[in-house]
Parts: C-alpha cells; sequence; structure tokens
C-alpha cells in the first residue's frame, strides 16, 4: 500500500519548528508570528513557561509551568526529543522577537545532509570563555539535526545541574560543546546562514543592505507591526524574485523552442504551461461555460441560468481585474484602460493546465494627451494549475469490522437471493471481517397480517440457510413499520443498536458485495474526518444493449455496457459517532418536525450537518446488475425525481437506444 510506504519505512519529516515564548508575550510577538510564517512550516509549536487564561486560536502551546529561562530550554529540548525526535530530520529553535524566512529555512534544510552533527546559527563568542568555542544566539534562531539532539538528550539533565547560565542559548551551547564537542557554526556544507541585527527605528521598507535582503532571520522584533512590516517586505521580495525567474525561464524556453522538432510553432502560450488538452474525438471535446457580470449560463444544479454568486462571482472579478492590470501595464503611458462592461464571457477548466478564460471588454482608452476611446478587445487569460499539495490523513487500516445494513421492501424480494449469495461467497466464504443486518421494511397492511401471511418468510428461511451453513455467523433482522421507508429514519433506528465505533455500509439489494470494495470502504473512510458515498456502476438493460444476442461476459468488456449512476445517494460508507453527532444537530435545527426528513438522506445529513469530508467518487467495484427500480411517490419530489431519472438513464446509452428505435421504424416499415 503505497500511501503508508512513508510510514512502514521509517522516514522521518525534514523540519520541526519550536518557537520560544512567555506569558507577557504570547498574544502579541507569539501571535504576529503564527499569521505570518506558521502556515509555512509543516509543525510548529509555541512553548512557554507559563500561559494565559485563553490562548490564542489556531496556536498549539506547551507550557512546562516554570518562567525561568535555562528550565524553559532545558523542558523544551526534553519534550522535543520525547515527542517528536523519531519523525523529524531537523529542529529549528527560534524566539518569537525572530522573523524568519521560513521558505529560506525550509529551503536550507534541502541542501544539508542529515548523516552529520549540525548545530548552525549565528556564531557568537562565549563571554570570557574559549575563543574557539562558540554558541548560536537564540534571537537570530538555529538549526539542530536530529542526530544531535539524539545524542544530546542523554546529557541535559548533568547540564542542567552543571552549567550555570543566565542565558538560555548560552546554556545550551555550552552544554553541546561540553559533552559532544559540537561548536556553532554560520556556513555548513556550502550553505550561509544569513542573519541581520535590527537597529531601533527601523524603516524595513527603506533597507536595501544585501545583507538585510538575504537574512534568513531578522532580530529583535519589538512590536507585531513591525513583524506585519517585515513579512510584507520579505514576500514582496520573494515575489519579485519569483516573477523574475519566471521571466527568464519563459526566455530559455523561447530561445531553445526552434531547437525543438516542433520549431517556433510548438511554443505554447502562455510560455512554460502546458498545451491545451487536444481531444480525439468530439465525445473528450470540453466545453466552455458562458457567464457576464451577473449571470452564470451553465448551473451546478442543471438550470440553464443562475445568479453569478460566491467564489465564482469572486473569480470573474479577479479575472476582469487582472486583465485590465496585464492591459495597462503593456500600454502604458501611451494608453490607459478602464473597464466599462463584460460582453461576453467563456470559461473552462483544462486538467491539464488550469482554468482558462476568454474575456470579450468594452474599454474606455485614454491617451497622453486626454482623448478617449470606446473599444471592444478580446483578452484570453489562464490561472494555471499551482503546486499539488499532499493533504494529511489520519491512518487507516483494512482490518476495521464493516457492518452491512441491508433495507428491504416487499419490491425488492426477487433480489434479495442473489445478494445473499454474493455475500455469502465473497465475505462468509473468504472470512472476510463483515456483518450483516437486514432491515424488514412492512407496509402496515402487511405488518397487520405478519401472523397470518410474512411476506418476509422467504428472506427470513434464507438467513436460517446462511446461519446452519457457517455455523459462527449470526445474521439479525430487525422489522419496521412505515408507508414511507426515509433513509434518515431507517439508519436512527439502527444506529442506536451498534457501538458508536461502528463502521456502516449502507447497502441497496442490488448491491453485489465484494471484497475490494469492501477494503476501499474501510480505507475512504475516516471516523470524525471523511465519509463515502460511492457511484455504483448500472449495467444498461440486456434487452436493449443486446437485442437478443448474448450477454458479453470477457473482462475486456468489463464496464462497457453500462454508466456509473450519480443519482442514487443508496449506499454509503461512514461510522456511527459520525452520524450520531451528525443526526444531534439535525434534530436541534428541525426540532420537533419529523415530516421533513422524509425529503432527505444520509448524504444531506453529512453535507448540512457534519462539517466531514465528503467523498464522492465513482466504484468500479461496485457493479450493479439492471433493473427497474420501484420509486415510491410518498417521498419528496427531489427524491422521487431523483429515482425517475436513475432509471431513465439506465435504460442503456444513446446509440443503443437509436439502434433500437432504428429498428423498430424498419419493422414498422415493412
Amino acid at each position: 500500500r503505497t500511501r503508508y510506504i512513508q510510514t512502514e519505512l521509517g522516514f522521518h519529516e525534514r523540519l520541526f519548528v519550536a518557537v520560544l515564548t512567555s506569558k507577557a508575550t504570547l498574544n502579541t510577538l507569539a501571535v504576529a508570528v503564527n499569521k505570518t510564517v506558521a502556515h509555512h512550516f509543516p509543525r510548529l509549536l509555541y512553548f512557554t513557561g507559563l500561559r494565559s487564561a485563553k490562548v490564542p486560536h489556531g496556536m498549539v502551546l506547551v507550557a512546562h509551568g516554570d518562567e525561568r529561562p535555562i528550565w524553559l530550554m532545558y523542558e523544551t529540548m526534553h519534550y522535543i526529543h520525547q515527542h517528536f525526535g523519531s519523525d523529524y530530520d531537523w529542529f529549528y529553535i527560534m524566539q518569537d522577537d525572530t522573523y524568519a524566512q521560513a521558505e529560506q529555512v525550509k529551503a536550507l534544510v534541502t541542501h544539508l545532509s542529515i548523516n552529520q552533527d549540525v548545530y548552525l546559527g549565528r556564531a557568537e563568542e562565549f563571554i570570557g570563555g574559549d575563543e574557539q568555542a562558540r554558541y548560536c544566539h537564540g534571537g537570530f534562531g538555529y538549526l539542530i539535526s536530529r542526530s544531535l539532539l539524539l545524542k544530546l538528550h542523554p546529557h541535559l539533565d548533568s547540564c542542567r545541574n552543571e552549567i550555570l547560565s543566565v542565558r538560555p542559548d548560552e546554556w545550551l551551547g555550552r552544554c553541546i560543546i561540553d559533552f559532544l564537542g559540537i561548536t556553532c557554526v554560520s556556513q555548513l556544507q556550502g550553505q550561509h546562514y544569513h542573519t541581520y541585527e535590527l537597529a531601533k527605528n527601523t524603516e524595513p521598507e527603506k533597507e536595501e543592505e544585501e545583507e538585510f535582503q538575504a537574512a534568513f532571520a531578522v532580530h529583535p522584533v519589538s512590536d507585531m507591526t513591525l513583524m506585519y512590516r517585515l513579512h510584507k517586505h520579505f514576500s514582496r521580495i520573494q515575489l519579485d524574485r519569483a516573477y523574475q525567474e519566471i521571466q527568464d525561464l519563459q526566455m530559455q524556453i523561447r530561445n531553445l523552442t526552434s531547437l525543438t522538432p516542433a520549431g517556433e510553432t510548438g511554443l505554447t502560450w502562455p510560455v512554460g504551461i502546458n498545451a491545451p488538452f487536444l481531444p480525439k474525438s468530439r465525445f473528450e471535446v470540453i466545453s466552455w461555460d458562458y457567464f457576464t457580470e451577473q449571470y452564470l449560463f451553465s448551473c451546478p444544479d442543471g438550470s440553464p441560468k443562475c445568479e453569478l454568486s460566491g467564489a465564482s462571482k469572486a473569480d470573474v472579478s479577479e479575472i476582469i481585474e487582472s486583465a485590465l492590470e496585464q492591459l495597462n501595464s503593456r500600454y502604458q503611458p501611451l494608453l490607459r484602460f478602464s473597464k466599462r462592461q463584460l460582453l461576453n464571457g467563456y470559461r473552462r477548466f483544462d486538467p491539464t493546465r488550469g482554468m482558462e478564460y476568454t474575456l470579450d471588454l468594452l474599454l474606455e482608452a485614454v491617451t497622453q494627451k486626454g482623448h478617449r476611446h470606446v473599444l471592444a478587445k478580446r483578452v484570453s487569460l489562464v490561472r494555471p494549475l499551482s503546486k499539488v499539495e499532499i493533504i494529511p490523513m489520519p491512518y487507516v487500516t483494512e482490518a476495521t469490522r464493516v457492518q452491512l445494513v441491508l433495507p428491504l421492501t416487499v419490491q425488492d424480494l426477487d433480489f434479495v437471493a442473489n445478494f445473499l449469495d454474493m455475500f455469502a461467497m465473497n465475505t462468509l466464504d473468504t472470512h472476510d471481517n463483515a456483518l450483516l443486518t437486514l432491515l424488514f421494511i412492512y407496509h402496515p397492511y402487511d405488518a397487520q397480517r405478519v401472523s397470518q401471511v410474512d411476506v418476509f418468510a422467504g428472506v427470513k428461511a434464507m438467513v436460517g440457510e446462511l446461519e446452519k451453513r457457517y455455523a459462527e455467523v449470526k445474521i439479525p433482522w430487525i422489522s419496521v413499520k412505515t408507508e414511507v421507508p426515509s433513509q434518515v429514519k431507517l439508519m436512527d433506528i439502527v444506529s442506536k443498536k451498534h457501538p458508536v465505533d461502528t463502521l456502516f455500509f449502507l447497502a441497496s439489494v442490488w448491491t453485489e458485495i465484494n471484497m475490494e470494495f469492501l477494503n476501499r470502504c474501510r480505507m475512504n473512510t475516516i471516523s470524525n474526518w471523511q465519509v463515502f458515498f460511492p457511484v455504483h456502476f448500472q449495467e444498461f438493460n440486456p434487452a436493449l444493449v443486446y437485442r437478443g444476442e448474448q450477454t458479453a461476459s470477457s473482462s475486456t468488456d468489463f464496464l462497457r455496457d453500462g454508466h456509473f449512476d450519480r443519482h442514487s445517494f443508496a449506499e454509503a460508507c461512514f461510522y456511527n459517532s459520525d452520524y450520531m453527532t451528525a443526526r444531534t444537530k439535525l434534530a436541534a435545527d428541525i426540532l420537533e418536525r419529523d415530516e421533513v426528513l422524509e425529503s432527505m438522506e444520509v448524504f444531506d445529513v453529512f453535507l448540512h450537518y457534519s462539517g466531514l469530508h465528503l467523498f464522492r467518487a465513482v466504484e468500479p467495484g461496485l457493479v450493479q446488475k439492471y433493473a427497474l427500480r420501484s420509486c415510491n411517490p410518498r417521498l419528496s419530489e427531489e427524491l422521487y425525481h431523483r429515482c425517475v431519472l436513475s432509471n431513465l438513464e439506465g435504460l442503456a446509452s444513446r446509440s443503443h437506444l437509436a439502434m433500437a428505435l432504428f429498428e423498430q421504424e424498419q419493422a414498422n416499415s415493412t
């Protein structure tokens, strides 16, 4: 399982950052550090002696209970070793009155070998000590390798008892020198740790010294405002460097294009971005969505026109603003453009390069002499795909027990035998860690006659046969009387009868259970994090697809004669604890109006009341044979409409339907 190869092989994360703060500066300088550079580091913790009554939002704080500087340093090093010593290669320790260029520090550790004992920072002499020995000044931050931390940890107690010092950075430096013989260095393996000491009343925007521009860390930062000004200044420097690097790379690409087989015709726009996707057939053509400044003419709900709002409105506004900015930067000072109106707008998402836009703008151009002219201009823009980020996910295994829940109505009786056969073959015979609970849904009329005629007697007999064949297996059932089998109401009953840590798989009678899907159900469902709603593959009606011919059964035809049914939300994988939490919020929202539940599915409960990730994806391991579903008109209009659409789209493909109509017309004409 490749997603766990890093954990199983013992690979380490690269960088851990510790920020030393105090009760007095926790809500000021520490907050400024958190807002400026914390999100650039993969892991950052704040260490203090005493904590405030209220910890600022978004900060992970460790309080040691003592404000003495040496004690704080000792406890911090001990804590880092105990909790993170085996997980990270590098440890960067800084104070809350330090501004660190996070990207520069991260780039630095990528160029250093982890096989050496590294103590890197701004090297300072000890007062009255050995001229050769140096310690790393704490105000400018310093870097310690994992190997050094592991060797240092056994000596921390001795250092605390034997070394006297007022400054914690001097104490740590003396400890490393006395017991390990390693001194602080400012450069190592060709890498320089640049620092800059701020003078009083410094104006960061006016600092032009090369030493300041190249600094990894700046100290001392006296207040929050100065921290934010430093961050703005260095962010601008990094942005200018990035733009310059892009221009240099584009120039190199242009110069090299003539040497390629395609020549200059192979140069794509924008330079350096992947070429647009070239469809191989008309079915692969990516369509454009039309929009204006007020409306979008390709709506998520399928309606032809909807109001432009939210993220889409912000996207359109930003892209128009960017277009004007690019036009003015190109033509000023000769011309200055201002927007009068967006005439037409088109956008599409190209998975090979990003979001593409074409805008027809009505502009007013003003010359240097003040002459005005109105003109229409078409511009094209691309919002490229940015760097792909791997989202950290909690660790899950394939050993979790899955509790299948199968609701059954009278209309489902013809399909139960096949479901139970597949369940026995793919789970019971293979000893998969999966259990089954049946939910018999009785119509009130059938429930009154259950003592004379039980409509589910045949199913109960089949369950009894399975329990005889597999002595260790018990398949319980729950009987429910209702005219409207609301998925949420049924799940409420099942939820109360199982432990909170149960992993449910809500199945349908047409589902063919297999080990491959059950494992994906386990892997894609994460307690208190994510629920999984697979989109099953629905086979088409064989009477329309094959028209009397033999049904294709070879593996090459797998997933050919069918479609993924995006209208169905019948299958779901989720933990009982997550359902109970979302259901509690729903109950508080609807109060006693239980009729609202008839218009909802489990998907709606998680979507509106959970705050969890909803993973909705096509599932090729979940294949259903064709069957005409029975749509209950007592359900909500939306649920009934989705059921009807699922039946209609599940008949056959457009080509199959066209062929059937053609043959019918041929037969009628003869």
